[in-house]
This record gives C-alpha cells, sequence and structure tokens, in this order.
C-alpha cells in the first residue's frame, strides 16, 4: 500500500477530503519521526511500536572490489508488531 492509497482509504473511511487525510497522514509519520530522532519510543495499542535501534560500527565487504571497509555506527528506526498484530498476520 502506498501514501496515496492510505491517504484514499482515510479519506473515504472518515467522510475527509484528500487533502485532510493527507495532512493527518503525514502528521501521524512526522510524530513518529520526531519522536524516533529524540530516541523515543511510539507504542500504538494493539499494533506495535516504534523503536530507535543503535548499531555498532562492524567490518564489511564492498562487494565490488572484495576490500575490507568499516561500516559506521547508525541509528535504525525498527517497528515491532503488537501481539494483536501478530496474530491477525498469522491468523
Amino acid at each position: 500500500m502506498s501514501i496515496s492509497n492510505l491517504v484514499d482509504r482515510i479519506a473515504a473511511d472518515n467522510d475527509l477530503s484528500r487533502v485532510q487525510a493527507k495532512r493527518i497522514v503525514e502528521s501521524v509519520f512526522s510524530g513518529v519521526l520526531d519522536a524516533a530522532a529524540k530516541g523515543d519510543e511510539v507504542s500504538v495499542s494493539g499494533f506495535g511500536k516504534f523503536k530507535v535501534k543503535d548499531t555498532a560500527e562492524r567490518e564489511g565487504r564492498n562487494p565490488a572490489t572484495g576490500e575490507t571497509i568499516t561500516i559506521a555506527t547508525a541509528r535504525k528506526l525498527v517497528f515491532v508488531p503488537a501481539k494483536a498484530a501478530r496474530e491477525k498476520l498469522n491468523g
């Protein structure tokens, strides 16, 4: 599902214009990213949690040359589904 499909669904389900629905979708994603940038966890009951995971510096290989390279530390946004979401997916 794309952002456009999500906007269309929210607009249709809630009798909103596409513009209003798009603002809502953008606001939700912006809120999640702002919280993550601060290192906060965003928990959506029954859906899951968005949290920041720090990865350590590690060695890797350049696939083109085989040369050993150092991969820098990074912060990643990960999603952990709630039990209800896992059950819906698997069941």
